[in-house]
């Protein structure tokens, strides 16, 4: 998938005329490629536009316009786009209740190891979360994962007589959930 370009970030004067549309366009995107899995836990599946406008929102909340971290941004934020036959989305651990945040994080620790992408009864493609979002004592609520999917499992992720499943294998957080077919033709249009 093509990466963001610095060619495509426009200044932020000019971001400010286009933000509502450019918003309201990723918001009905995203309704496509978010997905709960089980009450706490939220995926959404990345690609070029909503990096995109990740970067855009990123400059804006941050007034950034020195082109050098303009550039550092689009590099940082390129990460979050999938290579050649894989997904990648954002995971975020939804807490709501301040006081319980850093024992629920503590109590999911090891979650990075047990979700994975389930493709019928054929694939389970491990997540590969982004290193440095976790340690033997600390989550973090927002994480990065990728799902390389070999090209079996990508035209059974295409097959629309598969089930396609997220699913979370923790010892304190076990649930799953089936995408949808408006999901799986996004994503499947991406692979």
């Amino acid at each position: 998938m093509q990466k963001v370009t610095l060619d495509e970030i426009v200044g932020l004067e000019r971001y400010e005329k286009i933000r509502d549309v450019f918003r309201r366009g990723i918001i009905e995107l995203k309704k496509h490629r978010r997905v709960s899995v089980g009450d706490r836990v939220i995926f959404v599946f990345e690609n070029q536009e909503t990096v995109l406008f990740q970067i855009q929102e990123m400059l804006r909340a941050e007034h950034i316009t020195d082109i050098d971290k303009v550039r550092f941004e689009v590099e940082v934020y390129n990460e979050l786009i999938p290579g050649d036959g894989e997904l990648s989305a954002t995971m975020l651990i939804e807490i709501t209740d301040q006081a319980q945040i850093r024992p629920e994080l503590v109590r999911l620790l090891g979650i990075d190891q047990a979700v994975s992408l389930r493709i019928g009864n054929q694939f389970a493609v491990p997540g590969v979360f982004e290193g440095g979002r976790s340690t033997e004592d600390n989550l973090s609520a927002v994480q990065y994962v990728r799902f390389p999917l070999p090209i079996e499992a990508r035209l059974a992720f295409c097959d629309e007589r598969q089930d396609v499943r997220l699913a979370i294998d923790h010892p304190q957080y076990q649930a799953q959930a089936v995408l949808s077919s408006e999901t799986r033709q996004s994503l499947a249009a991406e692979l």
